[in-house]
């Protein structure tokens, strides 16, 4: 865990990049719609009416102005009636002004949550498509962690984007009325804020790049948080006194981050804060010409509140469009994190002819001088691989750790495919089988099943989810695993939670989780059944009723053994012997033993430990 922080260079983004960035945009609004195009409608309505809001009671509050000056200065006095009617349409215009910014912001809260919802479940359904050696992969991993972020942050980003739409066309109203007043103001106005943009331009640009260059470090500071702090890790953090080794490699790296962050941190403070006198004195010289013009006659009184009203909302809309420009093409660049997760396509894919699986089973499968390496490994997991399995047969693989059992079963059921050489199913080759059927007919308990924190019941339906609400198969399959025999003595029975996480689970033994993780092999009418140490964590008599009940149940199937325990592969037909990936002797159990090879030596070995 010790490893070296990376010291991944800082690239500068360069105004051109972020141009380029914004064509990643309609992507955004294709899944904003797709999402929610009710809500995308009245969100982008709302705001074209918030838009004209300010230019509109600048305008009024002119009139007011003008008219009181009449009012007050004029000897046969002024019509205090149309006074009293431009005060109640200001007031009118306050109260809408204030209605559709709440209106706005309710909408765009209710959007976000349904894009952050929406983008979610199509990570989650896209990952669902991708291969299993691409989960196993740290550059994927990377990937997937930067999409997943973009969940939530994108729903601001979409925020950001409506709301420079909405101020581009305040924007147009006012400088409408600041061009036909002089439009020199403009180019003062433009000069004020370029300094302002071209700073959070540049400081943006680093913050992305030093963000990115820190995600697999990120990765690694949410890992050893988890290791300090869970309930999974808490005995041997214990055991072994972890707690301090933990909390250090916690510390190297938070500080780094703290340190290259608030580094930047403070240089953005500065510059923001020199840019921002630049824009401050920028707007007291057009606002010092407009009270000279006022002074001298040239302008009303009531064109000083407009223009100077309509300049400094200029101002403030300009710097604000430009900051978030800067931040929207930098979500932009961020988007296309987004865009790459689902340009990554699984290698393992459905034929577009492909076979049914063939119901029953006609002649077996056959490996012909298969090998499979695992990418950017050197090393083989399995290599040379050729023998049958038949229908009806069980087969038992032996072999150290490493030798490449499990590897081999998960070819079997394409989660992988060869690097070399092919595996037939009934003389075709088994890419051409619809994946689904293939996969529905195999039957797979691994030794690293996953304790779903979900009910007794739930935990069980998922060997076969389409089955979830057929009661009898799941109390079924749990009887043929003696899974039953547990559920009766929880307190919830087969609605108990499990895991210690949610709603007062109860925690199970790792004898009775097993159970449990069978009986999802039998929630399927599986030609095939596939069990990876399926007894390792139970007692001797367990294994024995476990086995008798598999090996009824398995009559007319074809089964393949995992098992480091000689007593358990002695139950199979045939027994293949693996050696760092290779097959290295086949045969029953006697017939292996008199050989005299790898097999008698390993038997002989756990036979002694018995003595």
């Amino acid at each position: 865990m010790a490893k070296k922080i990376n010291t991944i260079p800082v690239e500068n983004i360069t105004f051109k990049e972020r141009l380029s960035s914004l064509r990643n945009l309609p992507s955004l609004f294709k899944l904003v719609w797709q999402s929610s195009p009710s809500k995308t409608i009245i969100s982008f309505s709302l705001r074209i009416l918030r838009s004209a809001m300010p230019v509109a009671l600048l305008y009024v509050g002119k009139l007011i102005i003008d008219e009181v000056v009449v009012l007050s200065t004029s000897a046969t006095g002024g019509n205090m009636h149309r006074l009293w009617e431009l005060v109640g349409l200001q007031f009118f215009l306050a109260i809408m002004n204030d209605a559709l910014s709440r209106m706005i912001n309710l909408t765009d809260s209710l959007l976000g949550d349904q894009f952050s919802n929406y983008t979610s479940m199509k990570i989650m359904e896209h990952a669902a498509t991708l291969d299993l050696d691409q989960f196993e992969d740290s550059v994927f991993y990377d990937k997937l962690e930067r999409a997943r972020q973009q969940t939530v942050g994108r729903s601001v980003m979409l925020s950001q984007v409506m709301s420079q739409i909405q101020d581009l066309i305040s924007m147009a109203f006012l400088l409408t009325g600041l061009i036909a007043f002089n439009p020199w103001l403009i180019l003062l106005l433009v000069l004020a804020i370029i300094p302002s943009f071209l700073g959070e331009s540049y400081f943006n640009s680093k913050n992305y790049a030093l963000s990115r260059s820190q995600t697999p470090e990120r990765r690694e500071l949410d890992y050893v948080r988890y290791l300090g702090a869970s309930d999974e890790t808490a005995k041997e953090v214990k055991i072994f006194g972890l707690s301090d080794f933990i909390m250090n490699r916690f510390k190297t790296l938070s500080d780094k981050f703290y340190k290259d962050n608030s580094k930047l941190a403070v240089r953005r403070s500065l510059w923001g804060t020199f840019f921002s006198i630049l824009g401050t004195i920028g707007y007291y010289a057009a606002y010092g010409f407009i009270v000279y013009e006022t002074v001298t006659g040239k302008s009303t009184v009531g064109n000083l509140t407009f223009l100077a009203g309509s300049f400094r909302q200029l101002s403030s809309l300009m710097e604000t469009m430009l900051s978030r420009f800067t931040m929207v093409s930098q979500g932009a660049i961020y988007l296309q994190d987004f865009i790459d997760f689902f340009e990554i396509k699984p290698k393992i894919t459905k034929p577009k002819d492909a076979l049914p699986f063939p119901n029953p089973i006609q002649s077996g499968f056959v490996f012909e001088n298969v090998g499979f390496q695992y990418h950017n490994s050197d090393r083989w997991a399995n290599r040379n691989l050729s023998f049958e399995l038949k229908p009806g047969e069980k087969l038992a693989l032996v072999g150290e750790n490493g030798a490449g059992k499990t590897t081999l079963v998960k070819l079997l059921a394409r989660l992988y495919d060869p690097s070399e050489g092919r595996i037939l199913l009934d003389g075709k080759d088994l890419k051409s089988y619809d994946l689904d059927d293939l996969r529905h007919n195999l039957g797979i308990i691994f030794q690293d099943y996953i304790r779903y924190q979900m009910t007794f019941y739930q935990n069980i339906a998922v060997g076969n989810i389409k089955e979830i609400d057929n009661e009898q198969l799941v109390k079924t399959a749990a009887e043929l695993s003696l899974a039953d025999q547990l559920a009766q003595k929880l307190p919830g029975a087969y609605q108990q939670w499990l895991g210690r996480k949610f709603n007062d689970g109860i925690e199970l033994s790792g004898g009775e989780w097993q159970k449990v993780a069978l009986a999802r092999a039998y929630m399927k009418d599986a030609q095939v059944l596939i069990l990876d140490e399926p007894t390792s964590a139970l007692d001797a008599r367990a294994e024995y009723e476990v086995f008798q009940r598999f090996a009824q149940l398995t009559t007319g199937k074809s089964a393949v053994l995992i098992s480091h325990r000689f007593s358990t592969a002695r139950l199979a037909d045939r027994i293949l012997v693996l050696e760092k990936g290779t097959l290295l002797e086949s045969g029953t159990h006697d017939q292996l033993l008199k050989s005299g090879g790898r097999y008698a030596e390993l038997f002989n070995l756990q036979a002694r430990g018995y003595k």
